[in-house]
């Protein structure tokens, strides 16, 4: 819909599988730089300060994935009680990172506080995902629940996933239960067990406009 705006993708998933969604393997994370790991063995160039090679060495791990869509990864991170300076350095440089995108999506190890310890910024909406059973649904609640304070008063909800045209009514009635919204349902689609989702899937275009309007995220008038 905005094929101008620039998107960060933010790999804050343990697993770092997002850059291979894309057929990237991004070596070069920020744990590297907390670690001193990255690759640069030059040490801190002379008149340069420490934040500024933090700040650069940042810059210089984000990834281009495809015109306006730039992923950066995470890895491990570090606590918040970590006196370090290296913590409070590396999170002014996320900051201004970030700060130069329209859009910034965080993929997340299970909730925000995973998130918080490496940055402490606000979230405009939180997505669950979860699939259509009570174990999921049972997940989802413990998600909400562990995320609900490091939201910062952004919405939170749930994206049903793989859906299949059966009942429903016990999910729906856990989610309620739960007091959890339902931002909108993502059916289940055979080829997408066998192919990689992609941007022009009529499936994925459909089910996004069904539930764009309901993120409670800025909007732009056209």
């Amino acid at each position: 819909m905005f094929p101008e705006k620039s998107v960060l993708l933010f790999d804050n998933d343990l697993g770092s599988e997002l850059g291979h969604s894309f057929g990237h393997d991004i070596r070069n994370t920020i744990y590297g730089i907390r670690s001193g790991k990255h690759e640069y063995k030059t040490g801190i160039p002379e008149n340069m300060t420490k934040q500024e090679f933090v700040e650069w060495a940042v810059e210089d791990i984000v990834a281009p994935i495809e015109e306006n869509v730039d992923l950066i990864v995470s890895w491990l991170i570090g606590s918040k009680d970590c006196r370090c300076p290296i913590t409070g350095q590396i999170n002014d440089a996320i900051l201004k990172l970030i700060d130069r995108y329209d859009v910034v999506i965080f993929d997340c190890e299970f909730d925000l506080k995973y998130l918080n310890q490496l940055i402490d910024t606000d979230i405009d909406t939180t997505i669950i995902v979860a699939n259509p059973t009570d174990e999921s649904v049972n997940l989802a609640q413990r998600i909400e629940e562990f995320s609900a304070k490091y939201a910062a008063g952004g919405q939170i909800g749930v994206v049903l996933n793989k859906v299949e045209n059966h009942d429903l009514t016990n999910v729906y009635d856990l989610l309620k239960k739960y007091d959890l919204d339902v931002l909108g349902v993502i059916p289940s689609d055979p080829a997408l067990k066998t192919f990689s989702v992609e941007r022009e899937s009529e499936l994925v275009q459909n089910s996004i406009k069904q539930f764009y309007f309901r993120l409670n995220l800025p909007q732009e008038v056209l």
